[in-house]
């Protein structure tokens, strides 16, 4: 039985995520979304079934997951599944979005069942991402967590996605004016004398939101705020203001930096 799995990651850990199931599920496809969205019009998947895994941003879904999601049919699908990605709540109010979301859409098929895993944290405009013990133990957690969703989606169980009033209320207040803005967040980010000019940000931008000009990046207002330019630089030259500054940088340490480049489908711009 064939499964398609979309996925969205910055800094790897909806990647890692995709790719625990994917291993224990067997005969499946992992796709990265920014690479699929280009496609236009109607997205049909050749799949008996498909899941989605994406990061949660404030109790919501990154804007591309969700105009993604708006173009999938999945009328055609055996089983469709959610997994959401977290450094600290939220999973059930983007599950509950993207099941909206694909509901409306041209298939007018919601989500079979849906899963949150709680893993690093890694909004550096807001907080430190963990690190040592704390950050082990959350991804041996994670680690199981896959496991169990892996053998939810070999069974295709069925689930109804929980409903939280504080994280739909979060959802509500946040989320559109995070989405609003969203694009135009690149305008706080500036790099430093620090650069090598590599183009390492240019290549793991998820969305091709990069170009370097004059050996420098240059952002280009169609951000998805992943921050993956921000913690997958070698030299820690770039920032997002002040407050970035010396914060601890991260991505999942089972996904180099290799295997997230290229997740746009587009080549670097130079």
């Amino acid at each position: 039985m064939m499964t398609t799995m979309y996925y969205f990651s910055g800094t790897g850990n909806s990647l890692a995520v995709a790719k625990g199931i994917s291993r224990d599920i067997g005969e499946c496809e992992l796709v990265p979304l920014g690479s699929a969205a280009a496609a236009p019009g109607v997205i049909v998947p050749a799949a008996d079934r498909v899941g989605i895994v994406s990061p949660v941003y404030f109790a919501g879904l990154p804007s591309i997951v969700a105009d993604f999601s708006g173009r999938l049919d999945l009328s055609g699908v055996r089983y469709a599944f959610g997994v959401m990605t977290m450094g600290g709540s939220g999973g059930s109010s983007a599950l509950r979005q993207l099941d909206a979301i694909l509901k409306g859409g041209p298939g007018t098929r919601g989500l079979d069942s849906g899963f949150s895993v709680r893993m690093p944290g890694n909004y550096l405009l807001l907080y430190n991402s963990p690190g040592g013990k704390k950050c082990e133990a959350m991804l041996l957690d994670a680690d199981r967590s896959m496991h169990e969703i892996a053998g939810a989606v070999r069974k295709e169980a069925k689930m109804t996605i929980p409903w939280s009033p504080l994280q739909s209320i979060i959802h509500r207040m946040m989320y559109p004016r995070f989405v609003a803005g969203v694009h135009e967040a690149d305008r706080s980010f500036s790099v430093d004398d620090r650069c090598t000019s590599c183009g390492t940000c240019a290549e793991v931008c998820p969305v091709g939101n990069i170009r370097m000009e004059g050996g420098h990046p240059t952002w280009l207002h169609h951000c998805e705020q992943c921050l993956a330019c921000i913690h997958l630089c070698p030299t820690e030259a770039i920032q997002a203001g002040k407050k970035t500054e010396g914060r601890t940088r991260y991505h999942h340490p089972g996904i180099g930096i290799e295997d997230l480049k290229g997740q746009s489908g587009k080549p670097p711009s130079k």
